[in-house]
């Protein structure tokens, strides 16, 4: 790394994975301790045991409990940088892998010779370097969603910005927060807030589509094409009309709309080449059901249920 590109890095505490918790992820933790605060709970630290996964909202509302502020929304590359120059570590939702649909990671820098993004990575001297090209690529499949996390008296940084959607951006959090916890009316209530608060949020469409397709309501394909319109490299909303139409039977177009998702990322979820390998089963293309049964385990590596998709494999 030239000596241009350390003029945009800043240097994160390591911590370790087993200090995270569900109410403290990761990366929340991490910036909190490069603010020189520990606001890892007492009573979770070091033994919590992830059941459903962090909520980033409560790692958020944590944060702030010990006197930080933070703004939810939507960024941009140049919003990035400017950040890291301010020496502030945004944290951003990136597509997952494998069997994980996203995860949120920190960035750490960028590197003007190479023209890469550099990302915090939990082990000792290690950063991840992605192009960036790559990276707003990726990032922009979930509306390049940003948290900023600031010791409360460094907030007049960002007094005077037009954050894109940080009203909504932060009520589709809470609103996925009580999806989570099973709180349905409570999660309908925020998501349809945020749509009527930024109807421009594709985030929050695509959050309120995906609430109405969980209980079959025929709202969702609109929903989803709201959000689709807004942006056209959604990937949730495609898989999410695949999984529509997959559960009413319209196998042709649940096979079309997994495509153009994988289209769009075809390592980013395991998980969808199983779903459309059933849809392909349905339609007759077996040759085709079985290339995608195959990549769901060459992609899910840990797969629990990897003995009966070889064993329907050897039937097609």
């Amino acid at each position: 790394m030239g000596t241009q590109a350390q003029e945009h890095f800043i240097t994160l505490p390591l911590v370790g994975k087993e200090e995270e918790s569900v109410n403290l992820p990761l990366v929340i933790n991490v910036v909190a301790k490069y603010w020189g605060e520990d606001i890892a709970p007492k009573a979770a630290s070091g033994s919590a045991s992830i059941q459903k996964g962090t909520i980033l909202i409560d790692g958020i509302e944590l944060a702030e409990r010990h006197g930080f502020v933070s703004y939810v929304y939507k960024g941009s590359m140049k919003d990035l940088k400017k950040r890291i120059d301010q020496g502030i570590p945004p944290i951003v939702i990136m597509p997952g892998i494998q069997g994980i649909v996203q995860h949120a990671t920190v960035v750490s820098g960028y590197d003007t010779e190479e023209r890469r993004i550099l990302t915090y990575v939990p082990e000792p001297d290690t950063v991840g370097a992605i192009p960036e090209a790559k990276f707003e690529k990726d990032w922009s499949q979930d509306d390049m969603t940003t948290i900023v996390i600031l010791p409360a008296d460094m907030k007049d940084l960002l007094k005077n910005e037009a954050l894109i959607f940080k009203t909504s951006n932060r009520l589709c959090f809470e609103a996925e927060r009580h999806r989570q916890h099973g709180n349905m009316e409570g999660a309908f209530e925020k998501a349809r807030s945020a749509t009527s608060t930024d109807p421009g949020n594709a985030q929050a469409w695509c959050l309120l589509a995906g609430l109405c397709n969980e209980i079959s309501s025929e709202e969702t394909i609109s929903l989803y094409q709201k959000a689709i319109e807004l942006n056209p490299h959604y990937y949730l909303a495609y898989r999410g009309m695949g999984n529509y139409y997959l559960k009413r039977h319209d196998f042709s177009l649940a096979e079309s709309y997994y495509s153009k998702a994988i289209e769009i990322n075809s390592t980013r979820f395991g998980p969808i080449y199983k779903n459309r390998a059933v849809a392909r089963m349905q339609l007759g293309s077996n040759q085709s059901a079985k290339e995608d049964l195959q990549r769901y385990l060459d992609q899910t590596p840990t797969a629990e249920d990897r003995k009966s998709i070889e064993d329907a494999m050897l039937q097609l």
